[in-house]
């Protein structure tokens, strides 16, 4: 495994870090409970020193994997990250309520879940428009003073909000969307990098496509979240990643490595990128990840992968 300093916090992360949004068994298709804790396992004792979470993902039971399979001496191994401020169930709408009252009680739910007496990393899930960011920011900086939570974090924010949330207490972290097949966020990413804040990133495999497993469109279930969150398995951007899986084929030959770990190791070469966010429902997968980082792309592959992103409009 490969780390980064992150400056915010001094301390190494793992290039990649383990994403459980699909063990929580929302819309992912089929996961089993054994596997999801192994596959945890797996990924520390390969080396990743973070585990992200949160509450939304399975109402809890996401968190309560994390929780179980941090024990046996496991959670001394590892950072956690968490979220707050999103609340609902699969059968509820999500609603944003980033309050001072939900955020205390989230926390504490939070800590049992993970059997834990700290939470090392406390995401903002979403923005909370109805709630005044002063307020936000009241919570984290109290839990931060008790010691319930280390370090200050945003998900999905925009460049204005996250300055709006630092006139309030120091924000150590961000979490936005980003995958080589999808770089909206990249100029917020380089903008925070300049502040100061490291990233973590999410869908960093693009849901599965940026393995290669996808050439032909799946047939998801309409409720599956590959298809209702994300947009690359609907034209044009479908065959748009096609033609750039063709050009990652090529580059895994060269470095006997599979399209996946390219994709991976691409984006961890970037430098406004603290950790990739992947998220892994088996053991053999896990493993897979970990590999990503026994070579290093060679400068000539980045550059002709960057063109290609370019070319086909994927950059944006």
């Amino acid at each position: 495994m490969k780390y980064k300093h992150l400056n915010s916090i001094d301390k190494e992360v793992s290039c990649i870090s383990a994403g459980t949004w699909a063990i929580g068994g929302q819309n992912f298709g089929d996961v089993n409970r054994e596997e999801s804790i192994q596959t945890i396992r797996t990924l520390i004792d390969n080396g990743v020193n973070l585990i992200d979470t949160a509450p939304v993902y399975g109402n809890g039971y996401a968190e309560q994997l994390v929780g179980e399979a941090l024990e046996g001496g496991y959670r001394e191994k590892v950072m956690i990250s968490t979220k707050c401020g999103l609340v609902g169930t699969v059968l509820k709408p999500f609603n944003r309520d980033a309050s001072f009252a939900n955020i205390m009680r989230e926390c504490l739910s939070s800590l049992r879940n993970l059997k834990t007496d700290y939470i090392d990393f406390y995401f903002i899930h979403w923005p909370d428009v109805e709630t005044p960011i002063s307020e936000t920011m009241t919570a984290l900086n109290l839990l931060k003073k008790m010691g319930k939570i280390k370090y200050i974090g945003l998900s999905n924010f925009s460049k204005e909000q996250i300055e709006e949330a630092m006139k309030y207490g120091k924000v150590d972290v961000i979490q936005p969307l980003y995958c080589m097949v999808d770089q909206r966020n990249v100029e917020t990413m380089k903008w925070a990098k300049e502040k100061g804040i490291d990233t973590f990133t999410y869908g960093s495999m693009g849901a599965g496509i940026l393995t290669g497993k996808y050439r032909e469109k799946p047939d998801f279930p309409e409720n599956d979240t590959r298809l209702r969150f994300y947009d690359y398995f609907k034209e044009p951007k479908f065959s748009l990643i096609q033609e750039l899986l063709n050009i990652l084929d090529g580059i895994a030959l060269k470095y006997d490595a599979s399209v996946g770990q390219i994709a991976l190791n691409y984006s961890a070469n970037k430098d406004y990128v603290g950790t990739l966010l992947v998220g892994a429902s088996k053991p053999k997968h896990a493993q897979e990840n970990c590999k990503a980082f026994e070579f290093n792309l060679e400068k000539e592959d980045i550059i002709l992968i960057d063109r290609k992103i370019e070319e086909l409009g994927l950059n944006k």
